[in-house]
């Protein structure tokens, strides 16, 4: 059946523009989902209506344009309580979600792997938890007296669903754990490694798988990530291996978009997919310039970065699509502007990303004896080779290279440069 959806959204003190475009954010959830949208229904209003959401009067006003567009639907911009969806679906008749649920259906929809179907799952058993409301049909009256044998049949099949929702909500996070413990294992291995890691961060849509594909394009690998310009694209981590012409390497990392209202649940069933970023030596924040709420969506995502713990760590701004935009383009520092797509300004990209996480490489003069070879083939690997001259006490390098890795050689080293 096709499914069509009227949607609604209250203001509570937002600017006109700011509203307007989380409803028409709202409707391109709903049409991530297939949902088509058939009407829209807004309200001003200093607070959410206790019964209903909106007020009573615009309660009726959506009945008129239900029966009116055949609508069977009902979309929500905020998240609704219980007990509002309860009066909402008795009174209109039809289907009553809310953002929330439309997320979440997003994100059940595009899960490709285990961990990132597992999360959801998580999430949407989280949220349905506290909504488990029994139609009229299947659930009996509760009975009077004390005991379990005058309980009604309603109140112990609630109290079975929401048992059987809680054990698999268990049974679901403590595989997920196992999951988590082998991803921690991964990045012990890269922190041994040493080998910088840059996280590519920001709002959904904006381009981040792109970019991450146009710097794989850049280096000559072809190991690219899923893109497509749609909301939600990217929901599991990729990390590709970088290495630069000048045998500098680095792991970049590729992780779920943001959005307005990113339901609590699904922050907190993907905070282990977001442990990529509080890692990360780098972030590079991917804004849609293009987008003309893009310093607002660059805001939010800041935010959310901060409520899981990413403060502290250096980040540099790629303002992405720039080629839909007419310059001329305000210099800001640590930013860059760029077109993904066209290629447009990605080697920028990668020597600000350099400049940031390459900053303890020095230049150094070492002779290594022709005794020593293994020495030579590591620097020839690891470092950029400046110049190389045979003399007679062994082999003469200048090199740049990690401080690191002269701190472990030093015997060999003459003089930094």
């Amino acid at each position: 059946m096709e499914r069509k959806a009227i949607v609604v959204g209250v203001n509570r003190n937002k600017s006109a523009e700011s509203f307007n475009y989380s409803m028409e954010e709202l409707c391109n959830l709903a049409q991530a989902c297939d949902v088509s949208v058939l009407g829209e229904v807004t309200q001003n209003l200093h607070h959410f209506d206790k019964t209903y959401y909106i007020g009573s009067g615009k309660v009726e006003e959506l009945l008129e344009l239900i029966a009116e567009t055949e609508a069977n639907i009902v979309i929500f911009d905020d998240e609704l309580s219980p007990s509002q969806i309860r009066n909402l679906e008795s009174k209109l008749d039809c289907e009553v979600i809310d953002r929330t649920t439309l997320i979440l259906e997003i994100f059940a929809s595009r899960a490709r792997t285990k961990e990132a179907q597992l999360q959801v799952e998580i999430a949407r058993l989280n949220y349905t938890l506290p909504r488990l409301i029994g139609s009229r049909e299947s659930l009996g009256r509760q009975g009077g007296g004390s005991g379990l044998k005058n309980r009604g049949a309603g109140e112990t099949k609630l109290e079975l669903d929401r048992r059987k929702i809680e054990i698999k909500i268990a049974a679901l996070t403590k595989e997920l754990e196992q999951l988590v413990a082998r991803r921690k294992i991964q990045r012990k291995q890269r922190d041994k490694n040493e080998i910088p890691v840059v996280s590519l961060v920001g709002y959904t849509n904006a381009g981040k798988s792109t970019l991450m594909n146009a710097l794989l394009n850049n280096v000559g690998l072809e190991k690219y990530v899923f893109e497509k310009d749609m909301l939600f694209a990217t929901l599991e981590t990729s990390v590709r291996k970088m290495t630069l012409t000048n045998n500098k390497e680095f792991l970049l990392t590729d992780t779920v978009g943001f959005i307005n209202k990113l339901p609590h649940h699904l922050v907190k069933a993907f905070r282990s997919t977001l442990e990529e970023v509080t890692e990360a030596d780098l972030l590079v924040h991917v804004i849609d310039y293009s987008n003309p709420h893009h310093e607002e969506q660059k805001q939010l995502t800041n935010k959310v970065l901060k409520d899981i713990g990413v403060d502290n760590i250096p980040a540099i701004y790629v303002y992405n699509k720039s080629d839909l935009v007419d310059g001329p383009f305000p210099l800001q520092e640590n930013s860059v502007y760029i077109s993904a797509k066209t290629g447009k300004g990605v080697e920028d990209c990668i020597q600000l990303i350099s400049q940031h996480i390459f900053n303890d490489y020095v230049s150094c003069e070492l002779l290594i004896p022709y005794t020593d070879g293994t020495v030579i083939s590591y620097f020839n690997e690891h470092s950029q080779i400046i110049s190389t001259d045979y003399e007679e006490d062994g082999t003469k390098l200048i090199v740049e290279c990690k401080k690191a890795d002269t701190e472990k050689y030093y015997q060999y080293v003459q003089k930094v440069l």
